[in-house]
């Protein structure tokens, strides 16, 4: 079999609507922008705002979100053409298994497990460092042990450094959603579409609160004066959108619900951009309001934002924006395990996993055996595991399925240019060779030592797709076409 061979799309459609394999299609257009939003806003813009305006850009973050953002509208637009023509679960995995064949859809389904699973085990670790913060400004304060790994030094409340033997708390939220996500998509969304209401909420009472407390002198030298490789200046604020695209994370995952949207052909775009749009107005008008606020060079801190909150009279606001970050990172958790389960879904459905990982419960209708399995990983990495800032690395493999995402649309109008397409992505070629352009610049960016591991992670990928994969794929069993032939 080619390792270039695509798979039909009569063929994907069909296998997504047999009964072994099917999911409740339940979601509305409200509810998957929901999703989108509970996905974005979280880990990112409370965490790597500050890092990235202190160190890259000054208070021109605010250009570096619209750059990043630029990035995610491209592919967005790519997105929702391909949602809406195969709405199946499993983003951006099965697109590319219709348009570039099997072993780049390996590679981007592979890629996806760092975005999605990784990415989890890290916000739940936040989630963990500010739940303990909040705590103590409650006055309880839990003891270290059962707080952090036994590889990772925390700074506790009181400044102090010191490590554990294992982290609770982080264990503890990444099986609640875990639980929630196999007892049902519908309930998951109901309690996401809650969490995603308190935390833009609370966001829009900052920034309207905040607004006041501007200081204007902050923003004075609004692109500071480059002072080396990727330190301020244009070629800073190119590497802080780099970094802070871990806050655009997300997006994409409302299209691993394809499969469960109601109506996936009006539904798809709206979700997908919608979010988009939403959050980039809102991270812009926080950035904005932070850097004002708190001078960019006091803002190399894991918690910026508290920066900001000390130098407001407010001290109901504090623990106020503190559970508004708990529910952000909750959400985040929720869409990553949701995003991540469903590609395993896709993944296991051709036959490049075990079946456990397609396997749904005939009572809740999900894939429940492949959330308990990431359940047990997520929280094993988040509970021992020495985590560092891994939001670059996270990056670097989203970026990259976005490349792939846009080159796919070029590959698609070639193959099937005359395949119904309820949404089309305007001024193609145009639109896709930027979001292709674009996405690499901001890959470029992050650096050779992130490129380095996403090489490391790839490597491990194709060991597994020639060890397992490969022999169990379900495309060896019928006639199968390579690119540009057809297979409609």
């Amino acid at each position: 079999m080619s390792l270039f061979a695509v798979k039909p799309l009569s063929r994907i459609i069909e296998e997504s609507e047999s009964g072994e394999h099917q999911l409740k299609r339940t979601l509305t257009a409200t509810q998957l922008v929901a999703l989108g939003i509970g996905a974005i806003i979280g880990a990112g813009i409370f965490t790597l705002t500050g890092v990235a305006a202190a160190e890259h850009a000054g208070p021109a973050i605010t250009l570096a979100f619209i750059a990043a953002a630029i990035g995610c509208a491209f592919a967005g637009l790519c997105y929702s053409e391909f949602a809406t023509m195969i709405p199946i679960a499993g983003s951006a995995y099965t697109y590319a298994y219709a348009t570039m064949g099997e072993l780049m859809a390996w590679i981007i389904g592979w890629d996806l497990v760092l975005e999605y699973a990784v990415g989890a085990a890290t916000v739940a670790v936040g989630w963990s460092g500010t739940l303990v913060s909040l705590f103590h400004n409650l006055g309880i304060d839990l003891p270290v042990q059962i707080l952090a790994g036994p590889f990772e030094a925390v700074r506790m409340p009181d400044g102090s450094m010191a490590t554990g033997l294992i982290n609770v708390p982080a264990v503890f939220i990444v099986c609640a959603i875990s639980i929630l996500l196999m007892r049902g998509i519908q309930e998951s969304a109901r309690v996401n579409a809650v969490i995603v209401v308190l935390k833009v909420a609370v966001v829009v009472v900052f920034i309207a609160i905040g607004w006041s407390f501007v200081d204007p002198a902050n923003h004075v030298n609004y692109i500071p004066a480059n002072e080396g490789p990727s330190r301020f200046g244009y070629s800073g604020i190119l590497r802080a959108a780099g970094v802070i695209f871990f806050a655009y994370i997300g997006f994409d995952a409302v299209s691993t619900a394809a499969q469960e949207a109601k109506n996936p052909k009006r539904d798809m775009p709206i979700g997908i951009i919608g979010s988009l749009i939403i959050c980039t107005i809102l991270f812009i008008l926080y950035a904005h309001v932070l850097t004002g606020i708190v001078n960019y060079k006091d803002l190399n801190v894991p918690s910026p934002l508290t920066l900001a909150l000390n130098k407001m009279p407010y001290t109901w606001l504090a623990i106020t924006m503190k559970l508004a970050v708990l529910a952000g990172l909750t959400s985040v958790i929720l869409v990553m395990l949701l995003g991540q389960s469903r590609v395993f879904y896709s993944m296991s459905r051709d036959g490049l996993l075990p079946k456990l990982f397609s396997d749904i419960h005939p009572k809740w209708q999900t894939p429940w055996r492949s959330n308990l399995l990431f359940m047990f990983f997520v929280s094993l990495f988040s509970a021992f595991a020495p985590i560092s800032v891994v939001g670059e690395m996270t990056s670097i493999g989203t970026l990259f399925a976005f490349v792939l995402v846009c080159g796919g649309i070029l590959v698609m109008r070639k193959t099937h240019p005359d395949l119904p397409r309820p949404f089309k992505t305007p001024w193609v070629p145009l639109v896709p060779v930027l979001g292709v352009l674009v996405n690499l610049a901001l890959m470029a960016g992050l650096g050779w030592s992130n490129w380095l591991r996403l090489f490391i992670w790839m490597g491990l990928g194709l060991a597994i797709y020639f060890g397992y994969s490969r022999h169990h794929s379900r495309l060896r069993t019928v006639p199968v076409v390579g690119p540009g032939k057809g297979g409609r």
